[in-house]
């Protein structure tokens, strides 16, 4: 998710609206029942290569998302396996139509939903920042977002393979300039990764605050503060063995996402350990505030509401000062 201008001797990384438009290609070249649909926007989310590749499959049905979703679900009713690219602010539009035409039947039809959290300098109404939050409680959908370009690929042949309702999230902008692997892997439903080990407090972070994450636990490292970071990959389902060996490792969980907080990722591993009958000595929620974010460049953005790595090192050090962590007696 980082905005990228490239010097002459520089080239910047794709951006993941590219990478999922090659994805998509690709993962249709070796399967026929890969359609395509957007909603007026086949520049936008990256289907314009696809058009041209496979026009008998792929539908611009114009602005009317509701009918988008319904539309897939018809298809996915017949075998075909429907992908509907849609920015995650315009799939509101189809609420309804996912509650009742794609997961009260529990139909393959994938959401790929692009500019997922802060989008930055179009405004209010274009933030993607409620999406984890309302689809995660409808029952049959599965919720996943990449930490970065390649995760992205896998998760787009996972979700073609999956089976049910699913919905892969990822953020406007470029992707981190990692190495992208020849082939699609199918990743296992509901699992995350440990990304590094700490005793001292758990970063869990899910999408585009991953790697922010990480550079947090950098950071705290410097300071004698050993952060574990966890990318959860799916906000449903939650991966609880992880979650809970690694909470109890800790007793202290940050949870970080580009979402709002209320109902959002956090919230949902809160309930799990609830359910669990687990409860930590520390829990930290960091995400969007009950408010309407304003417009402004995505990393501005990030920095004001502390989901940035400095916004994510200051809530480590606060919650280990609440409990008088030993590592802290040397930072005041």
């Amino acid at each position: 998710g980082k905005s990228c201008s490239p010097s002459p001797d520089q080239v910047c990384p794709p951006s993941y609206t590219k990478v999922f438009g090659d994805s998509i290609v690709q993962l249709a070249e070796s399967d026929p029942k890969v359609l395509a649909i957007t909603a007026a926007m086949p520049q936008g989310t990256g289907l314009e290569a696809f058009a041209k590749r496979f026009p008998d499959r792929f539908f611009d049905v114009g602005i009317a998302e509701q009918h988008a979703v319904t539309f897939a679900a018809g298809l996915a009713t017949e075998g075909f396996k429907p992908v509907v690219a849609v920015y995650s602010t315009f799939l509101q539009r189809a609420y309804d139509q996912i509650v009742h035409d794609v997961c009260l039947q529990n139909l393959h039809v994938i959401f790929a939903m692009d500019r997922g959290g802060i989008v930055g300098e179009d405004g209010p109404t274009h933030h993607g920042v409620f999406d984890l939050s309302f689809l995660r409680h409808i029952p049959n959908m599965v919720v996943m977002a990449p930490k970065d370009e390649n995760e992205l690929q896998h998760m787009l042949k996972t979700a073609v393979e999956h089976g049910g309702p699913v919905a892969v999230r990822y953020p406007r902008g470029n992707g981190l300039g990692v190495s992208m692997d020849a082939k699609p892997q199918r990743l296992p439903v509901g699992k995350g990764e440990v990304l590094r080990e700490g005793a001292d407090i758990l970063l869990l972070a899910v999408g585009s605050t991953v790697q922010a994450a990480l550079e947090a636990a950098e950071r705290l490292q410097k300071n004698g503060v050993r952060a574990a970071v966890i990318n959860a990959r799916f906000v449903k389902p939650l991966d609880q063995e992880l979650i809970l060996t690694w909470a109890k490792r800790t007793g202290r969980i940050i949870t970080i996402e580009e979402n709002v907080l209320q109902g959002g990722f956090g919230s949902a591993v809160l309930e799990m350990l609830q359910e669990a009958e687990y409860f930590p000595r520390d829990f930290v929620r960091l995400g969007l505030p009950d408010t309407f974010v304003p417009h402004g460049s995505q990393s501005i953005l990030r920095n004001l509401y502390g989901i940035d790595a400095e916004g994510i090192e200051n809530a480590a050090y606060s919650a280990l000062k609440r409990h008088h962590v030993q590592a802290l007696s040397a930072i005041g």
